[in-house]
């Protein structure tokens, strides 16, 4: 028995030395997701190694739904991967209430870097609390005011302009619109500024009806728009205009499904299922403003990790938007990582870029 537990005693510390010195070897677990709030299991890169490696991330979402957050998500993933770091994501399921509980745990669990995704001012103390003990805070999408976080939003109204005007340049500048909005979020109370301001200037534009939710709200909006299809027989609708892609979909499909192709549908943010939708002939989406989702996700990390390196950081950044409408695309079938060869200034943003980021293979160039 001592000779057979002696082995095992053997074998034991073999195995223990092995793992430390893959430990040490070259490939590390990037950033990781989890909506439970855990590092789930992803593929291994390369190893990092540098002042800013090894750091813990928290990014804590007011949701998750539809593809634009997917590809979101993607971009904080692979930046936060390039730095070296660890992701945690927290989602509170569209729970004000919760995501403040969240914040509390990522901040007592001393993350070393907080990210946030919508929610509003109610998150400020929390956000405070982190900026007092050092903890850098980003914020993307919430009306949030605090000294030390630094705050990334889209162009909202930009957004809202872009799709409004060119929707009353093809309606002739007249006609019935439905508009699918939802109160509550910062990015759609500023897109509401911007559609308020562009339906006093246009008298003749007139909305005869709006809705819109943030639960399941493609399925949500879909089975709306289905009501107010039959409410409004064919030639009575001439658009619909959409504050979130999601809303869209929802809107696209009903207006398909319905065979009414002489109404059209234009929205507001991009992802790769949206752009299949706009490039199908068939489909009344045919035109999005948008910011690259993978994009903002990128620009959120680095100004994270500004902050990690002692940067100077900008209170306020606003991403710019671009138009993207079905005529200007190809035939085939492409994704939002190849738009950028058709729609000038889609992608690759090189906001937030600093030449010291270069030894973590991020460059302007």
């Amino acid at each position: 028995m001592k000779k057979r537990n002696f082995k095992w005693v053997g074998l034991s510390v073999l195995l223990v030395l092995v793992l430390a010195l893959s430990a040490c070897g070259i490939k590390k677990e990037p950033a990781a997701s989890s909506a439970s709030g855990s590092a789930g299991e992803t593929p291994k890169t390369e190893a990092v190694t540098g002042p800013l490696s090894g750091k813990r991330v928290a990014l804590i979402m007011e949701f998750n739904t539809g593809t634009f957050s997917q590809q979101y998500v993607q971009g904080v993933k692979e930046e936060i991967a390039k730095f070296g770091g660890e992701l945690t994501t927290f989602v509170a399921d569209n729970d004000k209430a919760k995501m403040v509980s969240l914040l509390d745990s990522a901040i007592n669990q001393k993350f070393d870097v907080i990210l946030t995704d919508h929610g509003d001012s109610l998150l400020e103390p929390g956000v405070k609390k982190a900026v007092e003990q050092k903890i850098p805070v980003v914020v993307f999408d919430a009306a949030i005011s605090v000294p030390g976080a630094t705050v990334l939003s889209q162009d909202d109204q930009k957004m809202a302009e872009l799709t409004l005007e060119q929707m009353k340049k093809d309606i002739n500048g007249k006609g019935n619109i439905v508009k699918v909005w939802v109160a509550g979020f910062a990015p759609m109370e500023r897109r509401q500024i911007a559609y308020g301001a562009f339906l006093k200037a246009n008298p003749e534009i007139k909305e005869i009806a709006t809705f819109g939710s943030a639960q399941n709200p493609a399925l949500d909006t879909q089975a709306k728009m289905e009501a107010i299809l039959k409410q409004y027989p064919k030639g009575e609708i001439t658009a619909v205009w959409a504050a979130w892609d999601e809303f869209a979909k929802g809107a696209a499909r009903a207006i398909q499904q319905a065979g009414r192709d002489e109404i059209k549908v234009y929205g507001i943010d991009m992802s790769d299922e949206d752009l299949q939708m706009i490039q199908d002939p068939k489909n009344p989406w045919v035109a999005s403003a948008a910011v690259d989702p993978t994009d903002i996700g990128r620009v959120q990390v680095r100004y994270a990790y500004q902050k990690l390196h002692g940067d100077q950081t900008e209170d306020a950044v606003v991403l710019n938007p671009v138009y993207v409408q079905r005529e200007a695309l190809p035939d085939k079938q492409i994704s939002t990582s190849e738009l950028s060869e058709y729609v000038k200034g889609w992608g690759g943003s090189i906001q937030g870029i600093k030449d010291w980021m270069s030894e973590y293979g991020i460059t302007a160039k």
